[in-house]
């Protein structure tokens, strides 16, 4: 019986989708960690700080404003009953994406203006923030609808060629044209640009069927139903995620965001690639055995993801005051060292971050996207609070330590509200219920 299990899986589509899927994550990761090595050689870190903060708007402004619609795209497309249909939701998602964009780039550029303006600050950075933030939607745009349509292998390639394309146009722009923000971004949105184009062009389908308007206009209100919990919740992701990079260039300076945001890097790829890998494992089996009423079931599996998670992050976190110099000599050049002392207090804050997001799963298998969302929203108001202060007290060590208080707060939250420790009851949900908002962990940009 089990060797008969072993062959099912091994030829099933699911192995294959995972295989893709680790295969992503791993390739940009490594990508991106090589780039980050190549580019602390050449740039200074405030110069590398202040690309890592318009890179933060530029993720505020997918995340928040376009990032909803598509995720809603990708939960509905494999309910669709055939091409005419898929073509139906694509084109209501690229309309109201296009629509969200064009509102996030309108208040990039009057931000930038006005910064630029007031601080007598060149105008061009903000310009190519902008160009990067439109082609990053494109590409989120066409990866996320693939992943919904079981397309694994062109997301994950997609993805992969546009980790190895960013850093290798920046390294080349940055020798050619010296380092400055300008060539760098310019370089980001070149290289997004490309790929998008090349990936486009290979996965070009011809719309079949008409498309009715009636039959679009009827999408987009289930889209809006879907994606407008998420937008608050974004919101807050990305004030969790990388607000502390702001905090840091207010009260300190832009070459200690730099620093911090590349020491943040290491360690972020590590956890967070690995809880991902954990999440597209078991969260998928936990909601099945969850709507199917198998709540015993469902609570092994919360329970073995537990375990596995302790184990990897704890192994993780117990390593990174023996091997945190190391990493930091191999992966960050000679001026970015002295971040290797923050690490550890970085990795309790992923390590953190990912407990909460496992403890909350009762709360999406139950749909109650409300009380998550008080959940991040106290996890954001324990942020607000702790950044300024430890980074007042302390300086840059601040920053690091305020990861564990304000995750480790939200965390505490969310395990109180989703109690993940209670056996639910038997019965199975409702056939007409909404579907789940599924919320991914996050990487900052």
């Amino acid at each position: 019986m089990v060797k008969r299990t072993l062959v099912r899986l091994r030829q099933s589509r699911l192995c294959g989708d995972a295989f893709w899927a680790l295969l992503g994550q791993l390739a940009s990761a490594l990508a991106l960690l090589l780039g980050t090595r190549l580019l602390t050689e050449r740039v200074a870190p405030d110069v590398y700080g202040e690309v890592a903060l318009l890179s933060g708007w530029v993720a505020l402004g997918v995340a928040a404003f376009s990032y909803p619609f598509i995720c809603a795209g990708m939960r509905l497309l494999p309910e669709c009953a055939g091409p005419a249909q898929r073509s139906q939701l694509q084109r209501a998602v690229a309309g109201l994406t296009g629509q969200a964009t064009l509102l996030a780039l309108g208040l990039l550029l009057a931000g930038g203006g006005c910064y630029a303006y007031l601080y007598r600050a060149p105008a061009a950075p903000f310009l190519l923030a902008g160009a990067l933030l439109a082609v990053t939607v494109w590409r989120e745009f066409g990866v996320q609808l693939a992943i919904g349509g079981r397309r694994q292998r062109r997301a994950a390639l997609w993805q992969t060629g546009d980790s190895l394309l960013r850093p290798a146009l920046a390294v080349a722009a940055v020798g050619y044209l010296g380092a400055q923000v300008e060539s760098i971004l310019a370089a980001y949105a070149a290289a997004t640009l490309l790929s998008n184009l090349l990936w486009c062009r290979l996965g070009a389908e011809s719309a079949a069927g008409d498309l009715a308007a009636t039959d679009v206009r009827g999408l987009v209100g289930k889209i809006w139903r879907y994606a407008w919990p998420l937008l608050p919740m974004e919101l807050v992701f990305w004030l969790n995620g990388v607000g502390d990079r702001y905090a840091i260039a207010c009260l300190l300076s832009a070459a200690d965001v730099g620093l911090y945001a590349a020491g943040y890097t290491l360690v972020n790829e590590a956890f967070n690639r690995g809880a991902m890998v954990l999440l597209r494992t078991f969260q998928p089996a936990y909601f099945q055995a969850f709507s199917a009423g198998e709540r015993r079931r469902a609570h092994a599996v919360l329970r073995l993801w537990l375990y596995c998670l302790l184990a990897g992050g704890g192994l993780g976190l117990l390593a990174l005051p023996w091997l945190g110099d190391w990493l930091v000599a191999l992966l960050l050049a000679e001026p970015y060292r002295p971040v290797a002392a923050l690490l550890p207090a970085i990795g309790g804050g992923c390590l953190l971050h990912a407990l909460g997001t496992l403890w909350a799963q009762p709360l999406l298998a139950e749909k109650r996207t409300r009380v998550l969302l008080k959940g991040r929203l106290c996890g954001a108001l324990a942020a607000i609070t702790a950044l300024p202060l430890l980074i007042l007290q302390y300086g840059l060590p601040g920053a690091a330590w305020a990861n564990p208080v304000y995750f480790g707060i939200e965390a505490l939250v969310l395990a109180l509200l989703a109690k993940p420790w209670r056996l639910r009851d038997g019965e199975s949900l409702p056939a007409v219920a909404e579907p789940t908002a599924v919320v991914p962990l996050r990487a900052p940009a």
